[in-house]
Formats: C-alpha cells, sequence, structure tokens
C-alpha cells in the first residue's frame, strides 16, 4: 500500500496524500478527512517516517536531557512541572519529545544514536556526555537554569534576586543570625561550608546562595552556609536533623528548595522547636511542597510554565536558525538569554525574630 494508491481511490495528487499526514494545514478539513478515511479503509499508515524525515530534512523531534536519572527527574516536581510545560507547548509545532539521560546507560549512547532536531539540557551540572555528545553533533541546544555553552540559548530563573529577597524578608523581621541551607554534590557528608562563596556545584545552588549572601553582605551580618550533597529526601533528612541540633543553630534559614524546607520544618518539629517562633523558613519554588507542610511555606515562586514556554520558543527558533543557516550561511545575531523574574509569597513558615543565637 503506498502514497499513489490511495491518491488513485480518492482521484489526488500524491502530493496532497502526503500533506494531509504531514502539512494538514495545506487542505481543506473535508479533503483531509475523505483522504485519511481512504487510507484507513486501504490500511495505509502514512509515509514511512524514517523516509519523511530525510526529505524534510527534519527528525521531527527535540531531546531533553534531565539531570539525574530520568526516574528520578520525574519524582521532583519542580522538573516534573517544567518539563509539563515545555512538552504542551512544544504540541502545536508538530515536534515530539525525547528524553535523553545525562549519562550513558548499559553501552547505549541515546544522545549520539538519537534522531533529532535540537535538544533542551535542564540543570545538569557540570560537563556531561550527553551534552559533550550533542555538542559534537552541532545540534541547536537551549540550556535550562544552567550557563549556556557559547553558542546557544538559555532560560534562566533570577535565582540570585531570589535568594536576596528571601533574606531581606527575614532582616525586616529583625533575624540577624540567617544561614543557608542548600546542597554541594562535591560533598560527602552535610556540613557547615567552609567558604560559603564558593560551594556548590550547580548553578542554581551558586546564585541562589549568592543573593542570599549579598543581602547579609549588605547588612553587615556574617552568612553561614549549610550543605547537603543533593536535593533528594535520603540526602536531605539527616541533614536538617544536624543543622537543628547544632547549638549555634541560626534563628532563620533561607533553602535551596521547597523540599528542603519541608525537610527542615519537619526536623524542627521533631526536635521540640515551633516553626516559625523557634525558627523561620524560607522555601523557594513555590512547588507542591510549600503548600502540603504545616505550617505553609514562606517561599520563593518561580513561574514553571513560563519556563517551559521560553525553552519550547528558544528551541524552535534555534533550529529554524540551523536550518537557515545550512541554506544561505550562519547569521550574525547571537543566541538570547531569557531570564524569568521570582516573587516573594509570603505563608506562615516565618514571623519576626524571638531570639539572636548569636547572643
Amino acid at each position: 500500500m503506498t502514497l499513489q494508491t490511495v491518491a488513485d481511490r480518492v482521484g489526488v495528487s500524491r502530493m496532497t496524500v502526503s500533506n494531509a499526514f504531514s502539512r494538514p494545514d495545506q487542505l481543506s478539513q473535508a479533503l483531509r478527512a475523505r483522504i485519511l478515511a481512504a487510507a484507513a479503509d486501504l490500511g495505509y499508515v502514512g509515509p514511512d517516517p524514517a523516509a519523511r524525515a530525510l526529505a524534510r530534512r527534519s527528525a521531527g523531534a527535540v531531546g531533553v536531557v534531565l539531570t539525574d536519572s530520568l526516574g528520578e527527574a520525574f519524582l521532583d516536581p519542580v522538573a516534573a512541572a517544567f518539563f509539563g510545560s515545555l512538552a504542551e507547548s512544544l504540541a502545536p509545532t508538530g515536534l515530539a519529545v525525547s528524553l535523553i539521560p545525562a549519562e550513558n546507560v548499559g553501552g547505549h549512547v541515546p544522545a549520539r544514536d538519537l534522531a533529532v532536531d535540537g535538544a533542551v539540557v535542564y540543570a545538569c551540572a557540570g560537563e556531561t556526555e550527553a551534552v559533550e555528545w550533542l555538542r559534537k553533533r552541532r545540534l541547536p541546544l537551549v540550556f535550562v537554569d544552567q550557563d549556556p555553552l557559547p553558542g546557544s540559548a538559555g532560560v534562566l530563573l533570577d535565582d540570585r534576586a531570589g535568594g536576596r529577597v528571601a533574606v531581606e524578608h527575614l532582616l525586616a523581621l529583625g533575624h540577624r543570625d540567617v544561614a543557608v541551607l542548600t546542597m554541594n554534590s562535591d560533598r560527602t557528608t552535610p556540613g557547615w561550608a567552609d567558604d560559603p562563596r564558593r560551594g556548590g556545584s550547580n548553578h542554581v545552588a551558586r546564585q541562589r546562595t549568592a543573593g542570599a549572601l549579598d543581602a547579609l553582605d549588605a547588612a553587615g551580618l556574617q552568612g553561614r552556609v549549610y550543605e547537603v550533597v543533593d536535593n533528594h529526601d535520603h540526602l536531605i533528612a539527616p541533614g536538617v536533623a544536624e543543622l537543628v541540633a547544632d547549638p549555634h543553630r541560626p534563628t532563620a534559614v533561607v533553602c535551596f528548595s521547597d523540599l528542603m524546607a519541608a525537610h527542615l520544618v519537619r526536623a524542627a518539629q521533631a526536635a521540640g522547636l515551633t516553626v516559625p517562633d523557634d525558627l523561620s523558613v524560607v522555601g523557594f519554588d513555590d512547588s507542591v511542597h510549600a503548600h502540603t507542610v504545616r505550617p505553609a511555606l514562606t517561599t520563593v515562586r518561580q513561574d514553571f510554565a513560563a519556563k517551559g514556554r521560553l525553552a519550547a520558543r528558544a528551541l524552535t527558533e534555534a533550529i529554524a536558525r540551523s536550518r537557515a543557516a545550512a541554506d544561505t550561511g550562519p547569521e550574525d545575531a547571537e543566541p538570547t538569554i531569557e531570564h524569568i523574574p521570582v516573587e516573594l509569597v509570603l505563608r506562615d513558615s516565618t514571623s519576626t525574630a524571638a531570639r539572636d543565637a548569636r547572643g
């Protein structure tokens, strides 16, 4: 069964039948319905995908490189919300979405072998095998929540501003001993950072911490940073238990994520402390954790939907530029870096300082 078979049945050209499958906007709804009905009756499922991709010079798919394992990424409500918005924004373009692990697994190299027109790289710490292969293939790339490689577009949350406004809120409440709880995958055990300004192997963690320390510096206060290995339940729990047990516990903590903040609230309560009377806690993201823990978290909100839309737009524009460059030569214009603002959301986990841990 071929395109010509269907064309003969309907009485149209092969190109018209091809358009019914590949370019539906070129036909009236009535004609397309007739062609698809005839194809279904004849048992024709459509043009061969490989041949169609070759003819169009397009795989019709894009990759998404997710941090950590794919399974763990989808347990993270922040990553899941971003991916949902990205996939929804790409759907009208006809581009399918393929997930690419950051590192090779079982000898397979999806980033090298998968047919994609470009890729979004989401919050991968440092260099990864996947990014290196995609770069070697000279595919259009969009980096989200991390600094883009030269020549690539980026979508970045204003994380530094988020850390700053969180601390400024606590300072306005009278807190003078404010610590930062963050992640640093270079560590093997949780603990206080020797050099608060140099910690963190993750762009987002570094920026959020830097913003918090900026605000403390401006107030003439010494910043303290407590680090856990990563933003996962089993790594956060023992760290926050040690933090609340510290005799020099701060009066307030700005956390890398709502997940860390929720763990900190529960650890404080388990230790007999009251949040926010004994310890004020600020999260980051305004994810589901901010709403389910009690008291509900004061947090820094990010717009997941906007991040997904901007990443989808940046990727489709990068792919279009790449195709145009193949035909007419490269453009002089530099890829854009989009910045997404943040917003402080006040809830019940912060209050006026009742004591000063520094005496």
